[in-house]
């Protein structure tokens, strides 16, 4: 395994744990405005407030990580998606800036605004981020200089769609069940009537999915035949999708979450696997894709973020882990809530 194989695998951790950490507040967001009244709409700010800008640290770090492993894939990707990738910046501002300042005065339609505003930049952001990857599945045009050659509404095809549907719906079912495990009394019986058909609706959507990535994307199948210890992975998250009913039938709400985040781990290590050695495919001529051998940084540069990497990831492991053990339990109102 070369360094460039390594850095493919690293980015994937990365936007991996993004995924799995920002995945839950961005539910939240997206289930915000069915709860009842003022108390439970800062309730669940509440639950998430410690936490949420510390998620998109990881979001950051792939991105930078991606700059410097592969300049031209970061490139490519940053000015072909020019446009939507404006569009995601603003939303997850707008969000932060509605978390903030939604409390800060006591009127009404001060609140309800920022309610609507926080609740409909959580639904952008995942939506926007299910195209994206699935435009990276089904393959983008380039040019022999590795420029995009679509147009931005090229990007907005069924299938991307179908997947950024399916973000937002697996989201949405991971906040739901990270709300169980925060919240106490009428507000967890009020997400408790939510979880199932949160659940329900990313089931309809991962079969919608699957069925579509077997009919219309063919390297899909290629990638399966010719790697079968991908099919352990597919079976794996099946198994581990299963275990999330089952889990929140019995109230053991942790486990619940456990297999919600080990289901985001699977299907990202899939499309990984699935991927590999693609970064940036190209459709309909293969020829003129990125990949881990052609738009990679020297092997020099790649060692000393390898060595970096080494040094600091264990310390934003600590961080992450010091923070959601420092905030762990029920959340309680107080006067510094949000």
């Amino acid at each position: 395994m070369d360094l460039a194989t390594i850095w493919y695998f690293l980015i994937g951790v990365l936007l991996a744990g993004y995924a799995i950490l920002d995945g839950f507040d961005l539910g939240v967001g997206t289930l915000h405005l069915l709860h009842k009244g003022d108390t439970a709409r800062r309730i669940s700010l509440n639950s998430i407030g410690p936490v949420w800008d510390g998620n998109e640290v990881w979001l950051v770090t792939g991105g930078g990580a991606l700059f410097a492993a592969f300049p031209e894939v970061y490139a490519t990707v940053f000015s072909g998606f020019y446009l939507a990738l404006i569009l995601l910046l603003f939303a997850l501002i707008f969000r932060a800036v509605a978390i903030e300042m939604r409390s800060k005065q006591p009127m009404p339609w001060w609140r309800s605004f920022w309610d609507w505003s926080f609740s409909l930049a959580s639904m952008v952001a995942p939506l926007l981020f299910g195209v994206a990857l699935g435009n990276m599945v089904m393959g983008i045009p380039l040019d022999s200089s590795h420029n995009y050659a679509g147009t931005f509404f090229s990007l907005l095809n069924p299938y991307a769609l179908l997947m950024g549907v399916t973000t937002v719906a697996l989201f949405a079912m991971h906040g739901a069940i990270y709300l169980l495990m925060k919240t106490e009394g009428a507000v967890h019986d009020e997400v408790r009537r939510w979880v199932k058909p949160a659940m329900l609706a990313f089931i309809v959507c991962y079969v919608a999915l699957t069925f579509a990535s077997v009919l219309f994307v063919p390297h899909i199948g290629e990638a399966l035949r010719e790697r079968p210890w991908l099919w352990v992975l597919a079976l794996l998250s099946i198994l581990t999708m299963a275990d999330i009913p089952r889990e929140i039938s019995k109230k053991r709400d942790r486990r619940a979450f456990l297999a919600s985040m080990g289901t985001i781990a699977l299907m990202m290590a899939l499309f990984a696997g699935g991927m590999f050695p693609y970064l940036v495919l190209s459709n309909p001529d293969v020829a003129q894709s990125l990949t881990t051998a052609n738009a990679a940084s020297s092997e020099k540069t790649l060692f000393i973020m390898l060595v970096i990497a080494l040094i600091g990831m264990p310390m934003v492991l600590a961080y992450t882990i010091s923070i959601y053990w420092i905030f762990r339990g029920k959340v309680k109102l107080s006067s510094t809530s949000y």
